[in-house]
């Protein structure tokens, strides 16, 4: 540890620096970015029902069309049942949907699901986000798979009566012996003006988005720095701190003891005089 004036720079056994590159997939190609980027989203519709799933592009999501009921859809799903890793251990359904790929183009997976909310006093339904679909495709136990991404994986919620839009973005962290990659979003919501005729509005919409962010991906990298060296060296530097602040109070006791002795001859020769 360095100390100057009132500042103090440490040095630490593992400094991370940052630096965003090009998402994998997206190789630089004569100066640009490739198109194409794989994603996967878990859904847990409970006793919701999937109702539409599409791809949209340039941010542009055409009007509805008859909200609450199904509707064609173009999306590259897979449906896996499993049994949860935690401790209540409760069957599960996730639906997993093949993401967004076309950054540049900006596309969009727009999803609209339909739940009758008479008997629960919330309404949300779950998500999680992964980074390649055909991870799972090519998974020998498809089950077990999901097992583990529900253990090791965050999971967040987009409730009903709103458009939840979720921009996805990419962190790699990567030491020396091991990396992780994790998923980062913003998300706006906006309110769904319920037009439908009020006999139809038991069954609560619920509304989504999934959209990458950038074609770019956040890299940290932890540098270790620290070897025996670094250790003897902050040592030092900690029993040098201890040795001068216990060489402070010795004087500081003495200085005491000295003015108390001053202190007090002054007050025996003014006695002295009185007499």
């Amino acid at each position: 540890m360095m100390i100057i004036g009132h500042k103090a720079a440490y040095l630490l056994p593992s400094e991370p620096s940052f630096q965003s590159r090009p998402l994998e997939g997206f190789p630089v190609e004569n100066g640009s970015l490739s198109r194409e980027r794989e994603s996967r989203i878990a859904l847990y519709p409970g006793k919701a029902r999937l109702l539409s799933c599409r791809h949209h592009y340039h941010d542009y999501i055409p009007p509805l069309v008859d909200p609450g009921t199904p509707q064609e859809g173009d999306c590259v799903m897979e449906d896996v049942t499993y049994v949860g890793p935690f401790a209540e251990q409760r069957m599960k359904r996730a639906v997993v949907v093949r993401g967004q790929q076309d950054v540049r183009n900006k596309e969009v997976i727009f999803m609209q699901f339909s739940h009758n909310e008479t008997e629960e006093d919330f309404s949300a339904i779950t998500y999680m986000l992964f980074a390649n679909f055909s991870d799972l495709i090519d998974s020998a136990n498809k089950s077990e798979f999901m097992r583990d991404c529900e253990r090791n994986y965050s999971m967040w919620t987009f409730s009903g009566g709103f458009r939840t839009w979720v921009k996805m973005s990419l962190v790699r962290t990567s030491g020396k012996n091991n990396e992780a990659v994790e998923f980062r979003q913003e998300t706006a919501v906006v309110k769904f003006n319920d037009k439908r005729p009020e006999s139809e509005r038991t069954n609560q919409l619920f509304f989504a988005v999934f959209e990458w962010r950038d074609p770019y991906m956040q890299e940290i990298r932890l540098i270790v720095t620290a070897n025996p060296w670094n250790s003897v060296a902050i040592l030092c530097g900690v029993f040098m701190a201890l040795f001068k602040a216990a060489n402070f109070a010795k004087l500081t006791i003495q200085w005491t003891i000295k003015m108390r002795k001053r202190h007090l001859r002054n007050k025996t020769r003014e006695l002295n005089q009185i007499q």
